[in-house]
């Protein structure tokens, strides 16, 4: 990887993290105990109960790209940066552009 790619890849890692904190603001808030008091019918009460559960599921998804982020960008000033887990190759660069979180190159994952 030329440094060139590196600091692009650097610069794309820390948008990332950015729109991740992001998105998990907005789902912390909507993940909020739906109210009983509130004067909605049963059925939109059981749809707020349902759209609850499905952003949860997003909320842990979001805060595990969270870690996996800023896991890479701590990675990024050492020398196997970019380069995978497993085998120990360079990840091609659109791949890490693409994924920068992915700790390994296609042969590797399958």
């Amino acid at each position: 990887m030329t440094l060139e790619e590196k600091a692009k890849l650097i610069s794309i890692i820390e948008d990332r993290i950015e729109e991740t904190k992001s998105a998990i603001e907005e789902l912390t808030e909507l993940t909020k105990p739906v109210s009983l008091d509130a004067s909605i019918g049963r059925l939109s009460r059981m749809d707020a109960i349902n759209n609850k559960s499905i952003n949860e599921a997003s909320l842990r998804d979001k805060k595990k790209l969270l870690k996996r982020l800023e896991n890479a960008l701590e990675k990024s000033p050492t020398d196997g940066f970019g380069n995978c887990t497993k085998c120990g190759d360079e990840i091609p660069f659109g791949r890490l552009e693409y994924m920068p979180h992915t700790t390994r190159c296609v042969n590797c994952v399958g």
